[in-house]
């Protein structure tokens, strides 16, 4: 073993990075695209399961920023905050079920989640933000569920790639996939 794989095994005691590669790996022979990455289905799955968490969050963090007649700012950070708790959450639940110390399933949360809700969230903010009127739109009006949802989805095709790309090299996504 090589200092690189060595300083890597000590970073992570739980084995996650290494059982990560190895699923990337399996899912290389199943499911690649010949090109050694993981599958679009696959980086499809993680993104959907990733973005249902979010949207959760952000959805309750909108309607209630809205619902209790907050400004903009502070309304997008309760929805921002909600959506890494619920994104984080539903990987928790999974590896946790698995077998994971709360430690452990922590760590993996974090390292599976991190990137895909951070762009996820990005995106969808600026399709919000750059909406004209969806800012002040309120929980009635068609323009905020429209813009809210567009966002979702405009997400989703941003991030789908580079989950892909993340899965392939047994990062993101694929951390949390080895206790599944």
């Amino acid at each position: 073993m090589d200092d690189r794989d060595h300083t890597a095994h000590q970073a992570d005691p739980s084995g996650a990075q290494e059982k990560a590669q190895e699923h990337a790996a399996h899912e290389d022979d199943h499911h690649g695209d010949g090109a050694g990455g993981a599958s679009w289905g696959t980086a499809a799955k993680a993104t959907a399961h990733c973005l249902t968490g979010c949207a959760i969050g952000e959805i309750l963090g909108m309607v209630i920023g809205t619902a209790l007649l907050w400004s903009n700012v502070p309304t997008m950070v309760l929805a921002i905050a909600l959506a890494f708790l619920f994104g984080y959450s539903f990987t928790l639940y999974a590896v946790l079920h698995a077998g994971l110390s709360l430690k452990a399933a922590i760590r993996v949360a974090l390292a599976a989640d991190t990137v895909s809700i951070a762009i996820m969230e990005l995106v969808d903010n600026l399709v919000i933000a750059l909406t004209p009127g969806a800012m002040d739109a309120h929980l009635s009006d068609g323009l905020f569920w429209s813009a809210l949802l567009g966002g979702f989805v405009v997400a989703f095709f941003v991030t789908t790639p580079v989950n892909k790309w993340m899965i392939g090299r047994g990062k993101g996504h694929a951390v949390a996939h080895a206790y599944h």
